[in-house]
């Protein structure tokens, strides 16, 4: 039985609907779609669209009975499946949630859509799935060769992979996606470069690599736009489409380097090369030898000058998508949160406090005591 709600909104089904870019997604996609968001967390907050459901995508039988009460409830036709669901992790450790959820867990989605008529299958891809170039004149394109260098990218290529190869008639649009910011910052690579410089490390000034290289970044607000776009123009695209979706200009990691420590500390940051050999080292110390764990580790340092300038035009022509932000101005606003409250722009990113700012505390809860 249909609701009868869905011949006036066409549903979209969302995966991942309470992280960063599907809370985002789903709200603005709520006023012209039922939206239904599908995640193995019930959301923290309000759900902005028709329904929430918790589902174990590492499960056959929680995305089974999900699916089955969703095609009971809000019918079986679908505008267009959104799949953000993955595993991520910095630490470099193998885990076997790249093959079970972000791999096969893609593979049991589809799967369960058998049942449904799809007019869209969009997956969230990543950037790092391209093979860098070493050549700073020459973009990257749709049709650039692949290499995945650990276990993140190669885990959303084997998923690219399986929908290629298993789709049937269901249409399937792929952005590949650059990394991900917004004005609060929420980009652990950003900020941990930003808490780098601004606690004065060493490391802040040391870089293994070709420091005119960089990955480039895009606004979570662009990347919404994106995501509402394609579904907006599914009628329009072909039945198997790949978008690389990324600002255009790429910030250098010099220039990175050079610009926050400009707005952190108002001075001149250096960028001091070091060979490779060397940083791995000193990582390898400091992890061993702290009792904190460390962002960056050894394995890290070979990919530390990999370079990804993307062509975006196909985005452009075809979805009518031109990203309205860029890091380098936004980093203005970052780092500005960071001096208005420092404590809560490190809670907000999920870092630990620097002593300093723990010390300072602490010291003004014992004066609130003591007063």
């Amino acid at each position: 039985m249909t609701n009868t709600t869905e011949s006036k909104r066409p549903l979209v089904l969302v995966t991942g609907s309470s992280g960063l870019i599907g809370t985002r997604v789903t709200q603005a996609l709520a006023d012209r779609y039922q939206v239904i968001g599908l995640d193995v967390v019930e959301p923290e907050r309000p759900f902005a669209g028709e329904a929430a459901y918790t589902c174990d995508l590492t499960d056959d039988r929680s995305v089974s009975k999900t699916m089955t009460t969703i095609h009971r409830a809000h019918g079986r036709r679908i505008a267009s499946a959104i799949h953000l669901a993955a595993y991520y992790d910095f630490s470099g450790e193998p885990s076997p949630l790249y093959e079970q959820l972000t791999v096969r867990g893609t593979q049991r989605l589809l799967n369960a859509l058998e049942a449904f008529d799809v007019e869209q299958f969009l997956f969230s891809s990543s950037l790092l799935v391209m093979q860098p170039t070493s050549d700073t004149d020459q973009k990257l394109t749709e049709q650039s060769p692949t290499s995945a260098a650990w276990d993140y990218p190669q885990s959303k290529l084997e998923a690219e992979r399986v929908l290629k190869r298993e789709r049937g008639d269901v249409p399937v649009v792929v952005l590949r996606i650059a990394g991900v910011y917004d004005d609060q910052g929420h980009s652990l690579p950003i900020c941990q470069q930003i808490r780098r410089i601004h606690q004065r490390q060493l490391e802040s000034v040391l870089f293994p690599g070709e420091a005119d290289h960089g990955q480039p970044f895009v606004h979570l607000d662009d990347l919404t736009t994106c995501i509402v776009q394609t579904v907006d123009r599914r009628a329009r695209l072909n039945d198997y489409e790949v978008f690389l979706i990324a600002e255009p200009e790429v910030v250098s990691y010099a220039e990175l380097q050079e610009t926050i420590g400009e707005l952190v500390h108002g001075q001149a940051w250096p960028t001091i090369r070091i060979p490779k050999l060397l940083a791995r080292a000193g990582a390898w110390a400091k992890q061993t030898l702290s009792d904190q764990e460390q962002f960056i580790k050894p394995w890290m340092i070979d990919l530390a000058d990999a370079h990804y300038p993307a062509e975006i035009q196909r985005a452009r022509r075809k979805l009518d998508w031109e990203p309205r932000h860029r890091l380098k101005t936004t980093l203005k606003t970052i780092i500005g949160r960071l001096k208005q409250d420092p404590a809560a722009w490190y809670e907000s990113n999920g870092l630990p406090l620097p002593d300093s700012l723990a010390q300072a505390g602490s010291t003004s809860a014992a004066d609130d005591r003591e007063s």
